[in-house]
């Protein structure tokens, strides 16, 4: 892409290391036993973790509420431990071995002696909570409870059982058994050896973890959530969404906001009425454009999922602002870039200042291992800091944006983040 910014690979390898390390637990802290993990739900998140601690030699017993969706968790773990096999990434012998420490069960109960229980449920707090007061009756006492939640909060899951000490997030990356980020959200009273025990885990499973504190979208989808709203606006302001994706391309990310809805799947968090029209994406998917499942969302796809701007989304998406009453005018790439970028810089300012994240270098670690910010960049702080900190915050004020206050200080001050 571009020659990489001076002193960006040392910054990239120190700060993994560094992230590592939490400021307040002491690097002897005695960790507890993790020999037997329990995982809750044999989708495609439940399965790919389950691989994870698999194929790092520790038995899982994996709990389903259907036997259907059990046998086919299974199968979909054996079929991609067939095709590491078969691409040369893994002996046959250690792939067997590999599933024949899974033991799947329809019985909550055979989670009883688990040193560690990870859910992997509906993205729902009910549902949530009742599957954590469930496990606290169950798991044994000493036990880790944690969970795969990529937004909500975790202290209130915690609070759903007698021992929130045990509780935690663990934000594994889809596909988890492939991504290496893992947030590990730390509850205002989760223990410090729960905490130490976890970060090690990860390491030993082959991730790299970092700390995040309890709010809205952790570390990562808290910063996705201002590039996405700059995203609409823009498309809603005259941008064409195949420019906006290819901002984000041209600067070096592997897809653009677009793209990634349709790789996701629109129709996520839809409530199926076709007839409930009330955003551009309600609009979309009671067409049928659900991404690339359907062959069709933002773009038109072939067999080979390539993909063709679709002039069926470019007229809602006309359709919308008129409705909107939004004047449409030509948007530069160079805007486009800033409001993107610019937006998740300053709330990085935010997460840093509330303490969510304990150092800058902790949210370059994010961003480079879970959403593919360009490496040559040295990640989003880094990257912010080598361009002056001053020129992202003339860029939030020219757009008419809001500048975090840490992010002004440190601008005024000539300074960079950590």
């Amino acid at each position: 892409m571009s020659d990489p910014i001076s002193g960006a690979k040392d910054h990239i390898d120190a700060a993994r290391k560094l992230a590592a390390t939490i400021d307040d637990i002491p690097a002897d802290t005695a960790l507890l036993p993790v020999n037997k993990v329990g995982v809750i739900g044999a989708g495609t998140m439940g399965g790919g973790i389950t691989m994870n601690f698999l194929t790092a030699g520790i038995p899982v017993t994996i709990v389903e509420m259907t036997q259907e969706a059990l046998d086919r968790g299974v199968a979909t773990m054996r079929r991609n431990y067939e095709n590491t096999v078969k691409r040369g990434k893994m002996d046959a012998a250690l792939a067997e071995a590999a599933m024949g420490r899974l033991t799947p069960s329809l019985d909550f109960n055979a989670l009883a002696d688990a040193d560690l229980v990870i859910e992997a449920v509906y993205e729902s707090m009910d549902v949530k909570k009742e599957v954590f007061g469930k496990l606290d009756g169950i798991v044994k006492q000493g036990a880790i409870l944690a969970s795969n939640t990529s937004y909500l909060d975790v202290n209130e899951i915690g609070a759903s059982t007698k021992r929130p000490e045990a509780v935690l997030g663990m934000h594994f990356f889809s596909p988890a058994n492939v991504m290496k980020l893992l947030e590990v959200v730390r509850g205002s009273a989760t223990a410090k050896d729960v905490l130490a025990t976890v970060m090690a885990l990860a390491v030993k499973i082959g991730k790299v973890p970092v700390v995040s504190g309890v709010c809205h979208g952790f570390i990562g989808n808290r910063m996705l959530s201002k590039r996405q709203e700059q995203a609409n606006a823009l498309i809603m302001e005259g941008a064409d969404f195949a420019d906006v994706d290819n901002a984000l391309l041209e600067f070096g990310f592997p897809m653009g906001p677009f793209q990634m809805a349709d790789l996701a799947g629109l129709d996520i968090g839809w409530h199926r009425d076709p007839n409930r029209i009330e955003t551009l994406r309600e609009a979309l998917c009671a067409l049928g454009r659900w991404g690339q499942k359907t062959g069709k969302g933002f773009y038109d796809y072939d067999e080979n999922r390539q993909r063709t701007p679709s002039e069926v989304t470019r007229g809602l998406i006309a359709e919308w602002a008129a409705k909107a009453g939004k004047p449409q005018r030509k948007i530069d790439a160079a805007e486009i870039l800033e409001r993107l970028l610019y937006p998740m810089i300053s709330e990085g300012a935010l997460i840093l200042e509330e303490g969510i994240s304990q150092r800058g270098s902790d949210i370059d670690t994010v961003w480079l291992n879970g959403y593919g910010w360009p490496a040559w960049t040295g990640g989003p702080m880094f990257w912010a800091s080598h361009i002056g900190l001053a020129t992202v915050v003339a860029g939030l004020e020219k757009h008419g944006l809001p500048v975090a206050p840490l992010l002004a200080r440190k601008a005024a001050a000539g300074e960079a983040f950590d």
